[in-house]
């Protein structure tokens, strides 16, 4: 496997048989959880990520046909915007990352708006932007009811 396909698909969690963008997810949230409390560690990881995305996708596919979709087996692009998602908690707790990961996923899934207008635009750029966007609207959410429940506590 070249270093592009590795990390494109996730160091191979994009391979898996069985919904491989919720593998990569799920792959995300373990990575993300020992980041979360240091200062900046997971927005410089999002950085990372979404830089060795543009480098990896197109590098990884190899015909145009091929760089003209998303394929399936591409998750480098749902861990940055799960990771994104998760920087709307305000502390993290197991409620508030299952919260992350559904509500990204299904952001994902069914791409709404935004999400889909990016998600048909083509290449590597399409390709992270849908999962970014969805990222940042899961994020714009999560913020929101952290803010409405305190409000509604306090």
């Amino acid at each position: 496997m070249t270093p592009a396909r590795l990390v494109a698909s996730g160091f191979g969690v994009g391979f898996s048989p069985a919904a491989p963008g919720t593998a990569g997810s799920l792959l995300a949230l373990l990575l993300a959880i020992p980041l979360f409390p240091l200062p900046y560690a997971l927005p410089i990881a999002i950085l990372i990520a979404t830089a060795a995305g543009l480098w990896a996708i197109p590098t990884a596919l190899k015909t145009d046909a091929e760089r003209s979709k998303d394929p399936g087996w591409v998750v480098i692009d749902e861990i940055a915007g799960q990771w994104i998602t998760l920087l709307g908690l305000a502390q993290l707790t197991w409620l508030g990352v299952a919260a992350a990961f559904a509500l990204f996923r299904l952001l994902d899934i069914t791409k709404p708006g935004p999400i889909g207008w990016a998600d048909r635009q083509h290449g590597a750029v399409g390709v992270m932007a849908d999962d970014i966007i969805a990222g940042i609207i899961g994020a714009l959410i999560l913020a929101a009811i952290g803010q409405i429940t305190r409000y509604l506590a306090g």
